[in-house]
């Protein structure tokens, strides 16, 4: 438990953060889940779509320090892999 106001204070910050971070990288994961469908569905058009927003979201993740800019650059590219695959049948 905190002794002083100061890190009483670094509590409070400290939990909004972490609520903050595991909204957005959820956010990330039901993203990337959802382009992952689309993809095993075989539909072109919904994946296209579907991965512009989740490269919009890891890009916004990455700002804001939730997830490694490589870890996301490895998720952009491997999604982006996979669909130029199946565009390219």
């Amino acid at each position: 438990m905190a002794n002083t106001r100061s890190a009483e204070k670094r509590m409070r910050q400290g939990e909004k953060r972490r609520v903050r971070n595991a909204a957005v990288r959820s956010g990330v994961r039901s993203a990337v889940k959802s382009v992952r469908t689309s993809l095993a569905g075989a539909s072109v058009d919904e994946a296209r779509a579907g991965l512009a927003r989740t490269i919009r979201l890891l890009d916004k993740a990455v700002t804001k320090g939730i997830l490694h800019p490589n870890a996301a650059a490895r998720k952009k590219s491997r999604l982006a892999r996979q669909l130029n695959a199946l565009a390219g049948r």
